[in-house]
This record gives structure tokens, C-alpha cells and sequence, in this order.
């Protein structure tokens, strides 16, 4: 369990704002902080790294307290088992893919973990290059492996998609799945994308204005119960579960979730990722695929 209730004030463009949160995290949950720029979304990664102090309050993370402002304690970020991945890397420039992962282990079993690592998230090939000579992908994967070799409590991620194209996007997307599952990590991870939000998401908490604006799962926040009559709208299918004898399609249409339930002609050949038509036929919706 991560327990948060930090009051800080931050300056912000429009003068000073007071971040108050109270969040609990249950272990092993991917959570995502959504919210406008400026609402205090990267202040509290920073906070929970121990790079930004709070004015006031108390964090705990699985029983131990990393900050308590009445206690005096406020642990260095190198005493919080936490990964931290930026938004620009923040790899060394000097030292090579495998030196970067290594850097900072203390013995052959986490120098094993970093073989296990570079082979998890496909970087055999790029480990004896240096950060200058890769894309932006390669890069984003070396920073989050480079984050999973303490084996931390806590993951953040700011935004580390954010730079990259769509087709990278969605299987790096799938490399922190995969990356969070096989090592029960809690991770918290900013995003304005509900594409992302969506697909990775157990929990998501929006901000505004430095304070908890609502949460529950992504469903819960973004979808829409609204009826309307003659419609024709484009979108992404980000989900497809089957019900008995229909099935119900997830699609992002615009900064939208809508559910619609579809007949099996009409999922036969769709898969998640697929750009579809939703449309009304007799007050009914209409689900088409389009192509490429």
C-alpha cells in the first residue's frame, strides 16, 4: 500500500497554486495521474522521488515512511526503492546501453537481472551502443529497463511516450504491460492520452488545479451515456469483449470513450488498434471497419 497526503505550494504561470492530495495506491496497481498541464501531475512524481519537497504531510510506501513532516523525516531519492523514468531519458551519453543498466548494481545477481533485462525489452543487439547512436524508442526502452534494476517498490513515469510515433507508442505500451506484470511493480504513470490511458490503466486519478478532480477506472471517467439520434463518427477500437452472444467494442473517438455493442459479423475481422465508422442505423449503432 502507498499512502500520499502532501500539501506544496507550487508557482505557477498563473501565480501560486496549493497542491493538497490524499491518494492510496494498493500494491502492484498501474495508476495514471490525467489531468491540463499545470495541475500538479509531475510536481507529485517529484515529491514521491524525493526530489521536491512537500510544505507539509505525511508518504509511506509499503509500511515505511519515506517523508513526515512532523516526525522530520524526508528520505533521499537514493534511499526510496523507486524507478524513475523522465520524459527526456536522462541516459549517461558517455556509458554504453549495458553500462547505463549497470550503473549503480551491487552484486552478480542484479548484473544477471540486467542480462534479463536487455533481452526482455529486445536491446541484445544495441548493448554495446551509446545513447547518441539510438532512436527515441531504443532509448525509452533503456530507460525503463534501466528503472527495473533496483527492483523498486515504486515506478513513475513522466509522460515517456509522449515523444514517439504512433506504431512505437503502442508497443512500448505494451513493453511497460508486460514489464509491470512480470515484476508486480506499483507504477504511476502520467498521461493525456486516453488511447494509453485506457489500455494500461487500473486506476486513474484526475487532477485540476493541484487537487483530486475525480478518479475510478478509465471507464468510469471518460465514458459517455449520451443518446442521440442520426450520428456518424471515426475512432479507434481499444477493446473487444465478448458477452454472451454480442459483443462489446471500446472506441476512442476524439478525447471520448464509447462503448458500442456489436453483432459477431461485425468484430469478425476487427482487432484492437483497428480505425472503425460508428453509426446510427434506426436509432441503433452501426459498427464498421474502415480500411488502412
Amino acid at each position: 500500500m502507498i499512502s500520499c497526503e502532501i500539501e506544496k505550494t507550487l508557482r505557477a504561470p498563473g501565480g501560486e497554486m496549493k497542491l493538497r492530495l490524499e491518494l492510496e495506491f494498493k500494491k502492484g496497481e498501474l495508476v495514471t495521474l490525467y489531468g491540463e498541464s499545470g495541475a500538479g501531475k509531475t510536481s507529485t512524481l517529484r515529491i514521491l522521488a524525493g526530489l521536491l519537497t512537500p510544505d507539509r504531510g505525511r508518504i509511506t510506501v509499503g509500511g515505511r515512511t519515506w517523508f513526515d513532516s512532523e516526525k522530520k523525516i524526508n528520505l533521499k531519492p537514493q534511499q526510496r526503492n523507486l524507478g524513475f523514468v523522465f520524459q527526456d531519458y536522462a541516459l549517461f551519453p558517455h556509458m554504453t546501453v549495458r553500462e547505463n543498466l549497470e550503473y549503480g548494481t551491487r552484486s552478480r545477481e542484479d548484473k544477471g537481472l540486467v542480462s534479463n533485462l536487455i533481452e526482455m525489452v529486445a536491446l541484445d543487439d544495441l548493448q554495446d551502443r551509446r545513447p547518441e547512436t539510438l532512436s527515441g524508442g531504443q532509448k525509452q526502452r533503456v530507460a525503463l529497463a534501466r528503472a527495473l534494476v533496483g527492483k523498486p517498490e515504486l515506478l513513475l513515469l513522466d509522460e515517456p511516450l509522449s515523444a514517439l510515433d504512433a506504431k512505437i507508442r503502442t508497443r512500448l505500451q505494451d513493453a511497460i504491460l508486460a514489464l509491470h506484470r512480470e515484476f508486480a511493480l506499483t507504477t504511476l504513470l502520467i498521461s493525456h492520452d486516453l488511447g494509453e490511458i485506457h489500455k494500461l490503466s487500473d486506476h486513474v486519478v484526475e487532477l485540476e488545479q493541484g487537487t483530486v478532480l475525480r478518479q475510478g477506472s478509465a471507464e468510469e471517467l471518460f465514458l459517455r451515456n449520451k443518446i442521440s439520434g442520426k450520428f456518424r463518427f471515426t475512432g479507434q477500437v481499444l477493446n473487444i469483449e465478448a458477452t454472451g452472444v454480442v459483443h462489446i467494442v471500446t472506441v476512442l473517438i476524439q478525447n471520448q470513450l464509447v462503448k458500442v455493442v456489436a453483432q459477431e459479423k461485425e468484430i469478425r475481422d476487427l482487432v484492437v488498434g483497428d480505425r472503425v465508422l460508428v453509426a446510427s442505423k434506426a436509432f441503433n449503432p452501426v459498427l464498421q471497419k474502415l480500411d488502412s
